[in-house]
């Protein structure tokens, strides 16, 4: 392997919040800088900070004329699509909300994009989501608005980590019924004695750790895919 390029969110960009800054930040020894710099494969990240998947086949689709050149494309979305807006839940809980991607148009623009890519000469390969933290993520969530009117709508806290894992599971649906390598990074974090210890205080972006458990997952990922080209 030579190149390959990154489409995604936060997470494929490297993003981390500074809990002492109470800031975001870019991490500079994030997992594909890393996995970069101990292989030599070059990469080009074209992830953007609060990508959704409607975002994402925008510049994908832009780049179409690039895919060829690339051994491999790398996808990750989800994380924003499943998310809602909590300041309009504050405010109306007994009101139905919808989240900034629905789950069957986020399903449906996945295959558009893979079809996509592979029509015009690439690979693609698909990241499953890292799991939330439902309680840290609560609390970043609903800061400044009325927690208890979100708790009120959510049911549980919980709720929040089956919500997510439910747009988790059409990134592998998809992944499987498109026959798209999938890099299960997720499993890896969950494998984890305490796989929170791996997210930021926002319960959402892999930190320093998170990252070096994502390296770790690609670049044996990485290693089986060159052990099986020389079977």
């Amino acid at each position: 392997m030579e190149n390959l390029c990154l489409y995604g969110d936060s997470v494929t960009k490297g993003v981390v919040l500074d809990s002492v800054r109470n800031r975001y930040t870019f991490l500079r020894d994030c997992f594909a800088n890393a996995f970069a710099a101990a292989t030599g494969v070059a990469i080009d990240n074209f992830s953007r900070f609060g990508c959704t998947i409607g975002r994402g086949l925008e510049i994908i689709t832009k780049r179409k004329d690039t895919f060829a050149k690339y051994d491999y494309i790398v996808l990750e979305f989800g994380g924003n699509d499943c998310n809602f807006n909590w300041a309009e839940i504050a405010e109306a809980p007994e009101k139905e909300h919808s989240p900034a991607t629905p789950i069957e148009e986020f399903e449906s623009t996945y295959r558009r994009i893979i079809e996509g890519i592979r029509l015009n000469g690439g690979r693609p390969v698909m990241f499953n989501l890292p799991p939330i933290d439902a309680v840290k993520f609560f609390n970043w969530v609903s800061k400044g608005l009325n927690a208890d009117n979100i708790l009120k709508w959510l049911g549980d806290v919980e709720h929040i980590f089956r919500w997510h894992s439910s747009y988790n599971d059409v990134v592998c649906k998809v992944a499987a019924e498109t026959n798209t390598p999938l890099v299960d990074i997720r499993s890896d974090f969950l494998k984890s004695p305490n796989y929170r210890e791996l997210i930021c205080e926002d319960g959402m972006h892999p930190n320093d750790s998170g990252h070096k458990l994502i390296y770790d997952t690609l670049k044996r990922y990485t290693s089986d895919l060159a052990a099986k080209a020389l079977i």
